[in-house]
């Protein structure tokens, strides 16, 4: 397996925002987006839910969630088409539900699951800086596009935006603690429209 070829989802973020990822003040959030309430569902409070995360199991009763910083216990669970269908403790009624349209479902960041080697959450590639073999700067990995293909780094720099796609050919390294990203900068990729 390539590096970084498969980003385990849990997003660092909530969903669309990329501020500061330029310079050095990017800093990883304290709490990871697992899911996004998309809906009430019945009369008791139940809620349609997008699950955001690799590890659906997070949504597996008795487990907790965050919802605006605090933490609520999934009561109950179900899939429903490409989403779940979730009880939120103390959201007993549609109306209660209704307010929680276009939340977002949390964990604490301390609670990640360890990956594989070669394995890396959205979050800990926001914010590295992208190098070709050769030692040119080409930017600062800004955003992630999942394609039905591979994923594609949207990778900011002097240059404008550059797309990188997240494949063995392009990528070479990822070095945490070195804040980087090595790519070979196969023919055409650097190249202006």
């Amino acid at each position: 397996m390539g590096f970084g070829l498969s980003p385990r989802r849990e997003l660092s973020r909530t969903l669309g925002q990329t501020a500061g990822v330029m310079g050095k003040e990017f800093a990883p959030p304290e709490f990871l987006v697992v899911g996004r309430i998309l809906a009430p569902w019945g009369t008791r409070g139940e809620v349609k839910v997008q699950v955001v995360t690799d590890f659906p199991d997070r949504f597996t009763p008795g487990k907790l969630v965050y919802l605006d910083g605090q933490p609520r216990e999934i009561q109950e669970s179900r899939p429903h088409k490409q989403h779940l269908l979730v009880k939120l403790a103390t959201i007993d009624s549609i109306q209660d539900a209704e307010k929680l349209r276009g939340h977002d479902l949390t964990i604490p960041r301390s609670e990640i699951r360890p990956l594989s080697e070669d394995e890396y959450y959205p979050f800990q590639l926001i914010g590295l800086r992208v190098l070709t073999t050769d030692g040119r700067n080409v930017g600062r990995i800004a955003d992630i596009m999942a394609t039905a293909s591979n994923d594609v780094y949207i990778v900011k720099g002097e240059r404008g935006e550059i797309l990188i796609p997240a494949i063995e050919d392009v990528v070479k390294s990822i070095d945490l603690e070195k804040e980087e990203m090595v790519i070979e900068a196969i023919e055409g990729l650097l190249s202006s429209p």
